[in-house]
């Protein structure tokens, strides 16, 4: 995999190395963003639900 990069200029290598990792990067924080989301809203609803039954029982 190295010896098929050394065709290309160390640059060329480096620049799209940071591309790939920033794009990673970006595409974790959107799922992160996400599941930080959905976390929130089960939490309200649980406990929500939780106090609405506590209080009806």
């Amino acid at each position: 995999m190295l010896d098929s990069l050394a065709d290309y200029p160390r640059w060329l290598v480096v620049a799209c190395g940071t591309i790939v990792v920033a794009a990673a990067i970006w595409v974790l924080m959107k799922l992160l963003k996400w599941t930080l989301w959905l976390l929130l809203f089960a939490v309200l609803a649980i406990g929500l639900g939780t106090a609405a039954w506590l209080m009806f029982r």
